[in-house]
């Protein structure tokens, strides 16, 4: 993309979007077998723009088995890998020519910035494709040690029909997390995008297809949890599940697979994610920085966003205007405006939540208002016992702790039932592996925020999940089975060593 636009010109592109509203089987667009719809609405307006199919388990059944089918008859699973590479790299192609149009799309259905969807979300989807796609072919077997009487090889094989349960605060960017490794591994996926953002799972789909991806091997059925989530979790017809979302459902996931076909479940939960800084860190602005923007990008709407913030005192005053300063540098409004930096919570539901969180007697240090549908970035110094400071909010609302010393910081950082994301902060190289090997999460960030890039694992301790990691090499095993072929070679008079 050459650049940002202008709202005017971002407002036009809305006005003349054809957006999609049936479910995707089998390759192409289809209504909901019962009829039934859903209002997709535009957060930032509470304005419905588009009546999106409302499937079901009937639904689900279709799409599983049409699934089902390609895989078992090989147009896909068996493809050659240098044929799966390309088709994989034209969709990545075929988004990057639409990527106005899906960065809209985006902004529209779940309220993020236009800014983020241009600079972060559709880039990085492309880019997520790419990097699996030219993985395919890169992704040796190996042999194992045996007799010279015997050959072990040990074979990666796709695990088979997979479904996959999308978030709605990255729609896009976690649909590509999801399909970039499954597809490559030779799977057909069934997905299931979050009820509130539908649309840009079933354009990205429609793009499958032109790239050259074989029907039945993408299917996207949009719809709520109880109506297509769990029938996909009970399936017993899918070999497994990756969902990201909240701890909540995560757990409804696991008991569906117990009490199912016990299918593999990988899961990417909540996190309470903690920035220690101590009082040695150096340039308090430059940190200051990536504490504002890992608590305020995406409207905190984040399972790896800085929610608390652990100091030492004696930096603490200082640290804490230089954040302020920085905070205001993140206006609030139209997500259809470039300039602005934080947009509309998804939903009047998750605003309510959010919302929650604010006042109870807690004068905030910046911010804590909140208004049909947005919140804007803010910051309160709580008790290690508040609600504000233990609890997941998912909002533009970062908590203060004071600490004494470093070992009180690492304690502090730990208490928690999440493990998901951590930074530490401080000049001290020694203090720095330290604590980032203490800190108890899936990702640690030494001075900076971040989740590394698509080629490190992301993933989860504790209730922030398990079961497999999301990017880098690591997230093909997700979607594989590890199988063991054992040759014998003696000749009928030779002794088979076992």
């Amino acid at each position: 993309m050459s650049g940002l636009l202008t709202t005017e010109e971002y407002k036009a592109i809305a006005a003349g979007l054809s957006l999609p509203t049936q479910a995707f089987i089998d390759g192409s667009f289809r209504p909901a077998i019962s009829g039934k719809t859903f209002d997709s609405a535009n957060p930032a307006t509470g304005k419905t723009h588009a009546k999106v199919a409302a499937c079901g388990p009937e639904d689900v059944d279709f799409a599983v088995g049409k699934a089902r089918d390609a895989f078992e008859d090989g147009r896909w699973s068996r493809l050659h890998p240098r044929d799966r590479k390309e088709v994989l790299i034209r969709l990545a192609k075929l988004i990057q020519r639409n990527a106005r149009e899906l960065a809209v799309m985006e902004s529209l259905d779940s309220g993020k910035t236009i800014f983020d969807c241009e600079t972060v979300d559709v880039p990085e989807t492309v880019n997520c494709l790419t990097w699996h796609a030219e993985l395919i072919d890169k992704i040796y077997d190996q042999v194992a040690p045996a007799s010279d009487n015997h050959i072990a090889m040990v074979v990666r094989e796709p695990v088979g029909v997979v479904g996959l349960v999308l978030p709605w605060n990255f729609p896009l960017l976690m649909l590509a997390w999801k399909i970039g490794p499954a597809l490559a591994a030779g799977c057909s996926v069934v997905v299931k995008p979050a009820m509130e953002t539908p649309l840009t799972a079933l354009r990205v789909a429609e793009l499958a297809m032109e790239a050259g991806i074989p029907a039945g091997v993408f299917n996207v059925l949009p719809g709520g949890g109880a109506e297509v989530g769990e029938p996909i979790g009970r399936h017993m017809d899918i070999d497994a599940v990756s969902f990201t979302g909240s701890t909540a459902t995560g757990r409804k996931f696991l008991r569906y697979a117990a009490e199912s076909n016990l299918k593999e479940v990988t899961l990417e939960m909540g996190g309470k994610n903690p920035a220690v800084v101590l009082d040695d860190a150096e340039n308090l602005d430059r940190v200051a920085a990536h504490i504002v923007n890992g608590a305020f990008w995406n409207m905190g709407e984040n399972c790896s966003a800085t929610s608390r913030l652990i100091v030492q005192s004696g930096i603490k005053a200082e640290l804490i205007k230089r954040i302020i300063a920085h905070a205001r540098e993140w206006p609030m409004g139209d997500p259809l405006d470039p300039v602005n930096r934080v947009g509309a919570l998804v939903s009047q539901a998750h605003f309510d939540k959010v919302s929650a969180y604010l006042g109870k007697g807690i004068k905030p240090l910046l911010g804590g208002s909140a208004k049909a549908g947005f919140v804007e970035p803010t910051i309160l110094e709580v008790q290690a016992d508040a609600p504000q400071s233990r609890e997941e909010i998912f909002g533009p609302v970062l908590s203060v702790l004071t600490v004494a010393s470093f070992d009180e910081a690492i304690a502090m950082a730990n208490d928690t039932e999440y493990g998901l994301a951590a930074s530490i902060f401080t000049a001290n190289i020694k203090k720095a592996i330290r604590g980032a090997r203490a800190i108890r999460a899936g990702t640690v960030t030494v001075n900076s925020f971040g989740e590394g890039d698509i080629s490190t694992p992301f993933g989860g301790f504790k209730q922030s999940g398990f079961g497999g990691r999301d990017n880098g090499i690591h997230a093909h095993d997700q979607y594989t089975q590890i199988k063991t072929i054992w040759v014998d070679l003696a000749d009928d008079e030779d002794e088979a060593v076992a």
